[in-house]
């Protein structure tokens, strides 16, 4: 006697965000990227669609990240005076789908670099590569609203994807995202209800917007609470299915961000024993929380170390094939 798979039945989708402009829609990239579109949770091909795939993308800084230790600064130092050199080496070598392009620079605390100093760096990026791009400011909303516009009309037409607007200064970036045909990620504090209220408020400002917008839920490295951002990105996922279309964003996660400031990816050997190689261990550090939150929804992840992004965009064709 044949036994029927039990399918779940959902009721809605997540919204697909197309990524990137190629010359035909007034942009200049090799292709676009289309992210979201799933009718079911991820990788049950079984009971649902899951049209497009989940990407990675590779931070990028205008500065030599001097706080990266030796093993990760490795792959990048014949690179990291020149950030289009940076980009061309993720995309080409390294495998990139998207690059997260940080202007760490402005920090009036480091170089405080200008406007005019960053958007000639995104030029030089945008001229080097074909795949679309995300793009920071340097972490201090004051100097970000003053840069993130401006980049946005430098870049017009390209379709970047925007980061990162929050309850503060929403308005600026979505502003910004309109006028010059972008996209956007709206950043909310690992809390379901503020990043549900922070779509709805975007979204007020234009009907257009909630088809460019990606969320960021903020997501924790292992050990560090992955299991509560696990939580909260399977109850929106869960939302959006059963028909909360303030809800139904695809998800970004800055996953090298948080693995590589925690000390179990930085601290040697020497100073851990018990830890095991600092090298080897980083990576699967990056690899492993990387692979929690694809299962748990994430449709894009921003990376850092190219080892671990192999290891990823491998268990993502294997996913992929049902």
């Amino acid at each position: 006697m044949a036994v029927e798979m039990y399918k779940e039945k959902y009721r809605s989708q997540i919204r697909e965000v197309v990524l990137g402009a190629t010359r035909a829609e007034g942009g200049t990239r090799s292709h676009i990227i289309k992210v979201g579109g799933e009718t079911t949770l991820p990788f049950l091909h079984f009971e649902g669609a899951i049209p497009n795939r989940p990407v990675v993308a590779m931070d990028v800084w205008d500065i030599i990240p001097e706080e990266w230790p030796a093993s990760l600064k490795s792959y990048f130092t014949d690179v990291f005076s020149e950030p289009a050199a940076w980009a061309k080496k993720c995309v080409e070598l390294y495998g990139a789908d998207m690059l997260a392009l940080r202007f760490k620079s402005a920090d009036p605390d480091l170089k405080n670099a200008s406007v005019q100093e960053c958007i000639a760096t995104l030029k030089k990026v945008l001229a080097a590569v074909g795949v679309p791009l995300i793009i920071y400011g340097c972490g201090k909303a004051e100097k970000d609203n003053v840069i993130i516009g401006p980049l946005a009309e430098a870049a017009e037409g390209e379709n970047l994807l925007l980061g990162g607007a929050d309850a503060d200064n929403y308005k600026s970036v979505a502003s910004a995202a309109m006028a010059y045909h972008h996209s956007l990620i709206a950043q909310s504090p690992i809390d379901i209800n503020i990043a549900k209220q922070l779509n709805i408020l975007i979204s007020e400002m234009s009907p257009s917007l909630p088809d460019r917008i990606v969320i960021d839920p903020t997501v924790a490295a292992l050990g560090y609470g992955i299991e509560y951002s696990y939580s909260i990105m399977e109850r929106a996922r869960l939302g959006a299915l059963n028909g909360d279309r303030m809800l139904a964003m695809p998800l970004i996660g800055d996953v090298g961000n948080e693995v590589w400031s925690k000390k179990e990816a930085v601290i040697s050997a020497q100073e851990e024993p018990g830890w095991g190689e600092q090298e080897n261990r980083s990576m699967a550090w990056e690899a492993v929380t990387a692979l929690a939150l694809l299962h748990a929804g994430m449709n894009i992840l921003v990376m850092r170390h190219p080892q671990a992004v192999r290891l990823i965009k491998k268990n993502i064709d294997d996913l992929m094939k049902g």
